[in-house]
């Protein structure tokens, strides 16, 4: 599935099934939520602290989707094409990059 065809799952999702979109600030706060979920899994399970019970269950690829989901909700809402600005991004990193990880001692 493309990014594209992602965004438009998602809107007729929203049409059919959430009457609309929640607002930008809503999703933007809610993405933040999402982001802390996945986090807190993320430290639990391979930092160092402890992973409760209660965290046990939860799958790791299950809270990406959401942290992907609600930010493809602010995408349509705002009127970017993810797939558009996706590639442009990779350009960017790959014009202003290209050499510095390379030349990172840390990374050696």
């Amino acid at each position: 599935m493309l990014l594209q065809e992602a965004q438009t799952q998602v809107d007729q999702w929203i049409k059919a099934h959430g009457v609309r979109y929640f607002n930008e600030l809503t999703n933007l706060a809610i993405l933040t939520e999402e982001v802390g979920e996945l986090a807190r899994i993320m430290v639990r399970r391979f930092g160092e602290q402890s992973e409760k019970e209660s965290d046990k269950g939860k799958e790791l690829e299950d809270e990406m989707a959401d942290v992907l989901w609600v930010l493809i909700c602010l995408a349509n809402q705002t009127g970017v094409d993810l797939t558009k600005a996706f590639k442009k991004n990779i350009e960017k990193k790959t014009q202003r990059d290209k050499d510095r990880h390379h030349k990172n001692p840390k990374l050696k």
